[in-house]
């Protein structure tokens, strides 16, 4: 279950393992989830949708389950730097393979307007490398095969064009609430890039403030 409602089964069909999201009406919307899953599939390694749609008391979405486990089971928080360094490895991998051209969606982070409350927090940095992000890269949605390294990524339903830190910011803030401290240098440099401590700051802000 999710602060929003919504909750999330594992159907464990031998033949064809799967995962069904439902959520209210008034919850995040699954149809531009499955939009994006589709897009990102022809790039990067996500579920398949088998299925979605709504009606008056609610959405659902009916995916494929990949190999691996979420990087919160109990095997990878029994291993957290190996997690950690697994998460920036697959975070790195999909910033490198989703193309910017022709992405058609949009990321909580980019400026809509002055009545934005997102845009008031200031200081907004110049963009360090421009790639299409997760957008919601928190732990749990990096999933880990038994070799240690990402097998896919879930819960693509805020992906968009960003500066990568929006994504970095708040995956390295991740590992601290799964994890505990002292495991972000881990992600970053698996990552292939220096802690930049004024984009972290401001994309946490920033993520704090998204809907």
């Amino acid at each position: 279950m999710n602060q929003l409602g919504g909750i999330t089964f594992r159907v464990d069909d031998a033949a064809r393992p799967r995962f069904i999201k439902w959520s209210p009406p008034e919850g995040p919307d699954l149809g531009a989830e499955a939009a994006r899953l589709r897009w990102a599939s022809q790039y990067v390694t996500v579920p398949t949708v088998l299925q979605q749609g709504s009606d008056r008391a609610g959405q659902w979405l009916v995916t494929a389950a990949l190999p691996g486990e979420s990087a919160v089971s109990d095997v990878w928080r029994a291993e957290p730097a190996s997690a950690a360094r697994a998460i920036g490895v697959g975070l790195r991998h999909l910033h490198d393979r989703l193309p910017l051209d022709g992405c058609p969606f949009t990321h909580w982070s980019a400026p809509e307007g002055g009545s934005n409350p997102r845009i008031q927090i200031g200081g907004r940095p110049s963009v360090d490398r421009l790639v299409v992000c997760h957008g919601d890269p928190c732990a749990p949605n990096t999933l880990i095969g038994d070799d240690g390294r990402p097998t896919g990524h879930v819960d693509l339903g805020s992906l968009g064009p960003a500066d990568r830190w929006a994504d970095l910011a708040v995956a390295t803030w991740s590992l601290e609430w799964n994890y505990g401290p002292g495991y972000e240098r881990e992600l970053l440099a698996a990552y292939g890039v220096e802690l930049d401590p004024v984009r972290t700051s401001y994309y946490r802000r920033l993520w704090e403030l998204a809907p």
